[in-house]
């Protein structure tokens, strides 16, 4: 793999930066190797989304060989690395995905998929949201091998979902709580047995009250925990949102779950089974609940920013080095030698250019790629 370079631009903190990337992996700026002009530009790690059903009118339940051809357009947005995200659906569901998953194209450049999130079906009736009730099961009722698997949502209340939060957790498999009714007791029951995460906080669960945290105050509260928010300007009212950020900004993880819709117009798109339709960037099923969202991370790093009055150096850990942290990818989400050549740049939160892997996945401006010269070497 050849190496290559990042030159004047910038870092979140506004100080001066180059960046070498070589086999694919952060290092020096290596003398007269190929080089961005990142002039005007800051350079920050590649974003992370943990928790994407689809865009650019895909769905993963449906149809997970698009896992691939929606993970190359992401750099689009910024992303480098993704859990395509499962929903409840049909037996079969699962294994399909995770056949696409091994099944990775030999000219693949994209944001890298780095293991399945796996949405259902062991949810709340009472919380499941868009989920198809008559697929929901019980913990135990359907097999689930971890291969391929990043990430598992579940109800903890349910019946048998405590041991296999543990054994998931055994295997190397993050859980998370999710699409619960769960009281604080149970939610850090469900911690205490391995659980790291949350799935969509505040949505799915119920309210935060003055004697009872339930999942969302006990997520908020607990540093074991981290917690995906969409922050699409939709999920959550702004005050919501700042009590999130205020609260654990170090834990908190923004995730699109965009489904088909993001990236396209408005109209009628399906997520797993379920027909839904945009109309001004919401995503609603039938009876009126959200279902899913449809923006991106590049938008929702924005509306993060613009919302809590945050900088960009505090924000950027929302996207990057969070998530990252968050499903144990610890060579990706930040800006060391040896970590993952995975960089985005931006102009303002505009996504400039996204290098996945040391390869150029996405650039806006194709002058910018620069061939060494004596002056810059």
């Amino acid at each position: 793999m050849t190496a290559m370079r990042i030159l004047g631009g910038v870092d979140a903190s506004g100080r001066g930066i180059s960046l070498g990337i070589e086999n694919g992996l952060q290092g020096a700026a290596t003398t007269r190797a190929p080089y961005i002009d990142a002039t005007g530009l800051t350079v920050v790690p590649g974003f992370v989304d943990i928790q994407i059903n689809g865009a650019f009118g895909a769905d993963f339940t449906e149809d997970p060989e698009t896992i691939w051809e929606v993970g190359a357009r992401l750099p689009e947005t910024g992303v480098t690395a993704f859990c395509p995200t499962i929903i409840t659906s049909p037996e079969g569901s699962i294994e399909a995905a995770q056949a696409a998953m091994a099944q990775r194209p030999s000219d693949y450049l994209g944001a890298e998929p780095v293991g399945l999130h796996i949405e259902g079906p062991f949810l709340s009736e009472e919380k499941r949201g868009t989920h198809p009730k008559d697929l929901l099961r019980l913990p135990g009722d359907v097999p689930l091998a971890p291969d391929h698997v990043s990430i598992v949502t579940m109800a903890p209340e349910l019946p048998g979902a405590v041991d296999l939060i543990a054994d998931l957790s055994s295997r190397g498999v993050v859980v998370s709580v999710g699409h619960s009714a769960a009281t604080g007791d149970i939610t850090r029951a469900a911690l205490d047995a391995g659980a790291t995460l949350g799935t969509h906080l505040f949505n799915a669960m119920p309210p935060l009250t003055a004697r009872e945290p339930g999942v969302a105050g006990v997520l908020l509260a607990d540093p074991r925990a981290y917690f995906g928010v969409i922050v699409d300007g939709h999920h959550l009212d702004p005050a919501t949102l700042r009590l999130a950020w205020n609260a654990a900004p170090d834990r908190f993880c923004i995730i699109t779950d965009a489904i088909a819709a993001a990236g396209q117009p408005d109209g009628t798109y399906r997520i797993g089974s379920v027909s839904v339709e945009k109309r001004n960037d919401v995503v609603r099923n039938a009876d009126g609940t959200l279902a899913g969202a449809a923006v991106t991370m590049d938008r929702e790093l924005a509306i993060l920013m613009a919302a809590t009055a945050t900088p960009l150096i505090e924000a950027i850990a929302a996207v990057t080095f969070n998530p990252s942290e968050a499903i144990g990818s610890w060579d990706r989400g930040r800006l060391r030698r040896g970590t993952r050549g995975d960089i985005t740049l931006l102009d303002g939160t505009d996504v400039a250019a996204t290098i996945v892997g040391g390869r150029i996945a996405f650039l806006s401006d194709t002058d910018r790629w620069k061939e060494p010269t004596s002056a810059a070497s």
